[in-house]
């Protein structure tokens, strides 16, 4: 019997399970503006996915890359949440380079 399905959902699970945290934390310390960072690399994630031999990192980066693209769409959602007092706010963040461009860009929705 394969459990190569079964674990990779507990992996799955995992993955996913610490993107609400990362969320949380990556916009307190550096704010919203770096979603097209993690974007960028949730699509390299993704894409390099597509030229390994191994199944297993196959799939799991896969899985890490989708992750962190949803992460990126919900980087606003979660600073409107910290404004509203829902999660601890901090003024000081980190910007990214260009934040000044990334600013006028519109934000991704799911």
């Amino acid at each position: 019997m394969l459990f190569f399905g079964i674990i990779i959902g507990v992996i799955t699970l995992f993955i996913i399970g610490l993107g609400f945290p990362m969320v949380i934390h990556v916009e307190r310390r550096f704010g919203y503006l770096w979603w097209p960072y993690l974007l960028i690399l949730g699509i390299l994630l993704i894409l390099v996915s597509q030229f390994m031999r191994s199944d297993w990192l196959s799939v799991i980066l896969a899985i890490l890359g989708a992750s962190l693209a949803w992460a990126s769409t919900e980087l606003k959602e979660q600073a409107i949440r910290a404004e509203l007092g829902w999660f601890p706010f901090y003024k000081e963040k980190i910007l990214p380079p260009f934040s000044e461009v990334i600013r006028k860009w519109k934000t991704p929705n799911l």
